[in-house]
């Protein structure tokens, strides 16, 4: 019964989580791939790309997390599963997220230097 609950409480937030902070992301993220990449129909199909690289990555991973959970008999275990793997997914997200400001500062560095 707690796995059923914790499978449920788990695949709400992360699915908010992935779709709200990659909604966020692909509409940020036009700026910075206009101004390193003056095609804009370029841009926009990059994005998308990585908009959906990112989505399959994320819920790949949370697929893949509900298999590897053990049985659970207690809400403290509940609340300990829950958050560890939210905090997981949360981590995951971040170094995304950095993993490509980085590979933008890197390409807007070789960019400027021609």
């Amino acid at each position: 019964m707690f796995n059923i609950i914790s499978y449920l409480i788990f695949i709400i937030i992360t699915f908010f989580i992935t779709i709200d902070v990659g909604r966020r992301c692909f509409n940020a993220g036009k700026l910075y791939l206009e101004y390193l990449i003056k095609d804009e129909d370029f841009c926009l199909t990059v994005n998308r790309i990585l908009l959906g690289s990112y989505y399959l990555v994320n819920l790949g991973y949370i697929s893949i997390s509900l298999s590897f959970w053990g049985t659970i008999s207690s809400i403290e275990e509940l609340l300990y599963t829950v958050s560890n793997r939210i905090g997981t997914i949360v981590l995951i997200l971040c170094a995304l997220h950095f993993i490509n400001l980085f590979m933008l500062y890197i390409l807007r560095k070789k960019l400027t230097i021609k």
